[in-house]
């Protein structure tokens, strides 16, 4: 399985980085997982939000495939248990999708477009997270998913 995490800005604080890159190490031995890391565009004028979003999101669009499965993290999303996810996942490869990009938007949010172009759209929770915290969220759900489907012991 190939994931791919498209997500807007960086990652600025060494524990959110050092977290993530323990997940993606943890990863290895059950799928190849990939961060694309786009430039956020900095609104400077909040009249401008969506023509910023929609920049964005042409950027994010041009990283994915037509073939290729997409989970965009949107507030408005399903919520899924980790049990779930781990389901979804798994039915996924059993279909045959080999590629699963996760897109996660900026500070401002996701554009239209991409938000239209996901197969799938999910909430990681009711709550809101920044967006650098959202990825290592995503990392380890991803990894707990895989463990999951391999009835692999992980911590509850």
């Amino acid at each position: 399985m190939n994931i791919k995490i498209i997500a807007l800005g960086k990652i600025k604080e060494k524990f959110l980085k050092d977290g993530i890159d323990e997940f993606l190490k943890r990863l290895t031995p059950y799928a190849s997982v990939e961060i694309v890391e786009l430039p956020a565009i900095e609104i400077k004028d909040e009249h401008l939000t969506s023509r910023v979003l929609d920049e964005e999101g042409d950027k994010v669009l041009s990283h994915i495939k037509p073939q290729s499965y997409v989970i965009t993290m949107e507030i408005k999303g399903k919520e899924l248990s980790s049990e779930e996810f781990a389901q979804k996942i798994e039915s996924l490869s059993n279909e045959g999708i080999s590629e699963i990009i996760f897109v996660i938007g900026s500070s401002c949010g996701i554009s239209q477009k991409v938000s239209q172009r996901a197969n799938f759209k999910l909430s990681m929770s009711k709550m809101t997270f920044l967006h650098q915290f959202a990825r290592l969220i995503l990392t380890e759900q991803i990894y707990r998913a895989f463990k999951i489907i391999k009835g692999e012991t992980y911590h509850k």
